[in-house]
C-alpha cells in the first residue's frame, strides 16, 4: 500500500538526483527497501512522506558517489509534470502554461542534484523549510541559504538559456 501511494513521489525525488530514468527506478526500488527495512524505527515524528524522502535522498546520493561523476547520460528522457487546469476557458492559455513547465522542468534539470531536490521540494511538493531541513538534514540558516542559492541559479538558467520561450 505505501508504495502504491509513493511510488511517483520517490520515482521523482531520485529522477531530481541521478537524471536517468533507469537509474531512478533503481534508486527509487532500493529507497523502499530501506524503508521496509527500517520501518520499525519510524516513530512517526515526521509525515512518512518525509522520512520516505530522507531515506530517497541518502540512497540517491550514495548511488551517485558511487559512478563516476565525469559520465552523465546524453539520452535522459525526463518527463516534465504538467498542471491539470480544469477550468480554464481557453485552450491556447492552457498550452501555454504547459509550455511555460516544459521550459521551467528543463531549466530545474540543469540545476546540480541538490539545488533541483530543493527547488523540487520547495516549490513542487510544497514542503515547509522545516520539512525541508529534517530531510535534507540540514540547519534552517543553511536551508534558506541553498534555496535562496537554488533560486538563484535556477534564474540565470532560465534568463540565459530559456529566455526566448519565456519571453
Amino acid at each position: 500500500m505505501l508504495v502504491k501511494r509513493y511510488e511517483k513521489y520517490a520515482f521523482t525525488l531520485a529522477l531530481r538526483f541521478v537524471k536517468n530514468r533507469e537509474d531512478a527506478h533503481e534508486v527509487a526500488q532500493d529507497s523502499f527497501l530501506r524503508a521496509f527495512r527500517y520501518l520499525p524505527d519510524f516513530r512517526g515524528d515526521a509525515k512518512f512522506s518525509t522520512w520516505l524522502y530522507k531515506i530517497v535522498y541518502s540512497t540517491s546520493l550514495n548511488f551517485l558517489r558511487k559512478q563516476n561523476p565525469d559520465i552523465q547520460s546524453l539520452d535522459d528522457e525526463k518527463r516534465p509534470v504538467h498542471l491539470k487546469d480544469e477550468g480554464a476557458p481557453d485552450v491556447s492559455a492552457s498550452l501555454e502554461r504547459q509550455d511555460r513547465n516544459v521550459s521551467l522542468q528543463k531549466a530545474i534539470g540543469l540545476l546540480s542534484p541538490d539545488d533541483a531536490g530543493i527547488i523540487t521540494l520547495f516549490y513542487m511538493y510544497e514542503h515547509s523549510l522545516d520539512e525541508i531541513c529534517d530531510m535534507m538534514g540540514l540547519t534552517m540558516t543553511n536551508a534558506k541559504t541553498k534555496l535562496c542559492r537554488a533560486r538563484q541559479r535556477l534564474k540565470v538558467i532560465l534568463e540565459d538559456k530559456f529566455a526566448h520561450e519565456i519571453a
